[in-house]
């Protein structure tokens, strides 16, 4: 029985589903990011504490955080601000404290960020959280707009915190203590996060900790260097290691 022209060209055709729109994508960024920015409200009071204490201005940690974000190395960056230290020391120091960028840039999605804008953006503002949000397999269909409003969100939490901290830093007393455990402690959850998102494939973060094993035993005094070395090498051995094993049919 041949089917009617007629009767074909009345079917309904699936249509591609619409793009998401901005504001979704943006709420959507903002629920992803509110558990990193919570954890960045007392490093960031933390931050602009330090700041004031140590002789800086109070919008020194706003323009810091918003220019610099460097995480970490900010912290660093106010004494050697406040200490007079030279330019080509501050320098080195960014270098060696923010090399792992230059190994999160092997796995980060880039390539999903469009136009040169959202991608100079994107790579400036890259950031141990906003990795670690956006390489998980949850994250692997997120589009362009979505990380990029990730990353918007997060270097706005750590700015406005960081000014927040710094007009507030006065007001804390002495006696509280803990502060400079948030780091660590944030750290630790997002470490713990990309470990369930392995699914049993724990090779990785068992090289990774080996390696900074090792490097706090062997080199204690450049411990962050050698355990990226270190890694790398481990990482490199494992890939040319399963290269040559042979594959059954």
């Amino acid at each position: 029985m041949e089917t009617s022209p007629v009767a074909t060209e009345d079917r309904p055709r699936c249509s591609p589903a619409p793009p998401p729109a901005p504001h979704s994508e943006a709420r959507a960024a903002l629920r992803d990011s509110a558990g990193v920015g919570l954890a960045f409200l007392p490093l960031g009071l933390a931050y602009g504490a330090l700041v004031t204490q140590s002789g800086l201005q109070w919008w020194w940690a706003g323009l810091s955080a918003a220019l610099v974000f460097g995480g970490s190395f900010e912290f660093l960056l106010i004494g050697m601000v406040a200490a007079s230290a030279p330019l080509a020391s501050i320098a080195v120091s960014a270098l060696l404290v923010n090399v792992r960028h230059v190994f999160y840039t092997l796995s980060f999605p880039l390539h999903r960020v469009g136009g040169r804008l959202g991608k100079t953006y994107s790579t400036y503002a890259l950031c141990d959280e906003a990795y670690a949000l956006t390489t998980g397999e949850r994250a692997s269909a997120w589009s362009s707009r979505r990380i990029l409003w990730l990353q918007f969100f997060l270097h706005l939490y750590w700015a406005a915190s960081s000014t927040v901290g710094a007009l507030l830093g006065s007001f804390i007393p002495d006696r509280v203590t803990g502060l400079d455990f948030a780091l660590t402690a944030l750290f630790t959850v997002l470490a713990l996060d990309a470990v369930r998102d392995l699914r049993g494939h724990l090779a990785t973060p068992v090289l990774a900790v080996l390696s900074a094993l090792f490097a706090r035993l062997l080199f204690p005094g450049q411990m962050l260097p050698a355990a990226f070395a270190l890694f790398t090498a481990a990482l490199l051995g494992r890939r040319l290691a399963t290269s040559r094993t042979p594959r059954h049919a």
